[in-house]
């Protein structure tokens, strides 16, 4: 069984991850511009407004597109049910 303290702290770092994620590329996009941002101000942005949630989201319909566009037909898939699926997440 999961505790709050496991389920907090596994949340916690997921969130980190993706703010350093996040960081780096707001950093290197801006590089790109011609434009220089320091991390604070990068991490200032993506706290605000839950930007950083929507770039998170947009990564992974770009992950998710990816893998979709690349997956080799002959590769054989397990289809998950709803309630396999449900079972997995708790």
């Amino acid at each position: 069984m999961k505790t709050i303290d496991s389920v907090t702290s596994k949340k916690c770092w997921r969130e980190r991850v993706t703010a350093e994620i996040t960081v780096a590329h707001l950093i290197e996009f801006a590089r790109e511009a011609g434009d220089e941002i320091s991390a604070k101000q990068a991490e200032a942005f993506l706290n605000e407004n839950g930007h950083a949630y929507e770039m998170w989201k947009h990564m992974m319909r770009a992950g998710e597109e990816f893998i979709k566009n690349n997956i080799n037909p002959r590769m054989p898939m397990q289809t998950v049910h709803e309630t396999e699926a449900a079972q997995m997440v708790n």
